[in-house]
């Protein structure tokens, strides 16, 4: 299941919109980013680590939405970090007594039966302030801004030079704003200036969802920004991501959806 894209750092893909798992080797173990997203997919991922001698030492969620908080628990009882704005809003969601049916609202019908709801959102949040992840391992920065969801983090493992990017800076799925926020579209080209400022570091990026960039970072920022500022500009976006022929039909959809909603926040 696993794919090395340099040392030490290995991709599981998921069937589910191409989500990407990541797994970085440090000196006694390994630390899991936004494992996902069924139970088998994720006892294969437990069983492959466990095939290489390696144990989950660490998790780490790059943002609150449910397919970035699910667990097993065959990776074991280790902390299980994101920033703090992430653990807020995912405690908030887990404090309703109708959470389990919230979530299960979101959840893609095809794959609703397969997912482990248990051990969901179960994070501990850094302090405000953290600038990498507490592990023993190769140094990962946090990169936090609040485009696409609170306390959303990009992380920059550095001496591997791969950029974990979350929900943002897919070759498949056009930006998703958060729509909940005050000023969504600012919001997002902030988070695009702050992975723009480490570019000279990265030969790699890993979207939550889709391919992994060789060599594709400023090409990819290039592309959330033209899509998010058309937003912005009211005009019409021109990006093969929402276009008639893209892969994913239901894009277009969400695109309309977004504009709509952004409309609608303006006349409030």
């Amino acid at each position: 299941m696993l794919k090395e894209i340099a040392e030490g750092v290995l991709v599981h893909q998921s069937e589910f919109i191409q989500s990407n798992s990541l797994v970085v080797q440090g000196r006694e173990g390994v630390l899991l980013i936004d494992p996902g997203i069924t139970a088998a997919e994720m006892a294969s991922l437990a069983e492959d680590l466990h095939g290489l001698g390696q144990q989950v030492v660490a998790g780490f969620s790059t943002h609150p939405d449910w397919d970035h908080v699910l667990w097993h628990p065959d990776f074991g009882h280790p902390p299980r970090y994101g920033t703090a704005r992430c653990a807020d809003s995912i405690q908030g969601v887990l404090k309703r007594a109708d959470w389990r049916e919230l979530v299960a609202e979101g959840l893609p019908p095809e794959h609703a039966h397969q997912i482990p709801m248990e051990l969901l959102g179960l994070i501990s949040g850094l302090p405000a302030d953290a600038a990498e992840i507490p592990w023993d391992g190769p140094t990962v920065r946090i990169l936090e801004h609040q485009g696409h969801a609170p306390g959303h983090a990009g992380l920059l493992i550095e001496e591997r030079g791969v950029l974990v990017a979350g929900d943002m800076l897919s070759d498949t799925l056009m930006p998703f704003l958060d729509l909940q926020a005050e000023d969504p579209i600012t919001d997002y080209l902030a988070g695009l200036r702050l992975f723009e400022s480490v570019a000279d570091d990265v030969s790699l990026v890993v979207p939550g969802h889709g391919s992994v960039g060789v060599g594709q970072l400023r090409a990819r920022i290039a592309q959330d920004r033209s899509y998010v500022e058309a937003l912005r500009d009211g005009r019409a976006a021109d990006d093969p991501r929402v276009s008639p022929g893209a892969p994913l039909e239901w894009l277009a959809d969400v695109h309309q959806w977004q504009v709509q909603q952004l409309a609608e926040k303006g006349r409030g």
